[in-house]
């Protein structure tokens, strides 16, 4: 993927999940406040609940919080 001609905007899909598909606890304020910058928080809950990119759980949990917005998941909890 050439990232040079990522459009924020058309490429969404691509760019949130990646770009918080290694946050964890203790990195989560630092990756989600650079996608803040280009997106709101809905645009990002929205592109974590469809996305088809391995977002773990504990993400989903991260950004949920932080949103103040049910928990969702992208996996089935056992």
């Amino acid at each position: 993927m050439n990232y040079e001609r990522l459009n924020s905007e058309r490429d969404k899909d691509i760019i949130i999940p990646r770009a918080l598909y290694m946050t964890n606890r203790q990195t989560i304020d630092n990756d989600i406040q650079k996608l803040e910058y280009l997106y709101t928080p809905t645009q990002i809950v929205d592109q974590l609940k469809t996305t088809k990119e391995l977002i773990s759980n504990e993400v989903c949990e991260l950004v949920a919080k932080r949103y103040n917005v049910p928990v969702f998941y992208r996996f089935s909890k056992k």
